[in-house]
């Protein structure tokens, strides 16, 4: 499978995983989460640093408050959890 393809298939999933119940959500955010510095390192590689930066925009656009709480739970704080 191209690059290309994998991008395309990551972004299908994240906008799926959207529009599951919140309580849905955590799992396939996780993996979302994990696999996008991975894919971004590759477009990267493969197509340069332009495009990179554009994904990584796009990705910490996307995963704001998710990575909002992990920098505040890695400083010590304790954030609220939304319910």
């Amino acid at each position: 499978m191209t690059l290309v393809v994998l991008a395309c298939l990551w972004v299908i999933a994240g906008a799926l995983v959207a529009m599951l119940p919140m309580r849905h959500q955590y799992a396939p955010g996780i993996a979302l989460l994990a696999l996008a510095p991975v894919l971004i390192w590759m477009i990267g590689r493969d197509h340069g640093v332009i495009p990179a930066v554009l994904a990584m925009l796009a990705f910490v656009s996307m995963f704001r408050n998710p990575l909002r709480y992990v920098a505040r739970r890695l400083m010590g704080e304790k954030p609220e959890v939304p319910k």
